[in-house]
């Protein structure tokens, strides 16, 4: 949906997308997303801070007109753009980066903790696949002295396969099926992309304050 197709129950678009811009560029909706999730762990009877998280990537196709940071999947033969999420073991989000589809998740996902790296109090651990081995790997040992554990699905299983703990990554990924705004990445930008991200991440956790 276009700004511009808003619902006449809503502001102005005009108005709605000046604060949305505004917002993601100076960091509103990540930090909204961060106290949401803080409050949400302690409601869990959890720490604040995370000490085990999860990262993993998704490749979805691009909307109309995006021409923007694009490319092609070749493993999971998708030409669009790639998210990676970091979840804590709740599958709450606590970072997202979003980048072309054929860039290596290793690379990525050591932007995405530089991204999150003011979350890291507690950190001990992070959970991920074989595609994060490497690269990935020692820059969290090295730069935030994090142990990369490398989980991924027994060779001779085929199909989905729920993995200890990681599992959570693929259930943040299906909360997202919820919101028709995500089923494609319809935004210009990544940055918008990653702002969107969020928005649902904060729309989930306040629809647990209401039940």
């Amino acid at each position: 949906m276009q700004w511009r197709n808003l619902p006449d129950n809503c502001p102005p678009w005009q108005s709605v997308y000046y604060y949305f811009r505004k917002w993601t560029l100076d960091g509103t909706i990540k930090d909204l997303n961060a106290w949401l999730v803080e409050i949400e762990r302690v409601c869990q009877h959890k720490e604040a801070e995370a000490s085990v998280m999860c990262t993993d990537s998704q490749s979805v196709k691009t909307g109309p007109f995006i021409s923007k940071d694009k490319g092609y999947d070749g493993f999971k033969k998708i030409k669009g753009r790639k998210r990676h999420i970091l979840v804590d073991t709740l599958g709450l989000i606590i970072g997202v980066v979003v980048g072309a589809a054929n860039l290596a998740d290793g690379k990525e996902g050591c932007r995405l903790l530089e991204q999150c790296s003011d979350r890291f109090t507690r950190l001990k651990k992070i959970l991920v696949d074989g595609a994060y081995s490497g690269t990935f790997t020692d820059f969290a040992r090295e730069r935030f002295n994090v142990v990369a554990e490398i989980s991924s699905r027994p060779p001779t299983e085929k199909g989905f396969v729920p993995i200890k703990q990681r599992w959570v990554n693929e259930r943040s990924f299906g909360w997202f099926n919820f919101f028709r705004r995500l089923d494609k990445d319809h935004e210009k930008t990544t940055e918008s992309s990653e702002s969107m991200i969020l928005i649902a991440n904060i729309q989930i956790i306040l629809g647990r304050f209401d039940s």
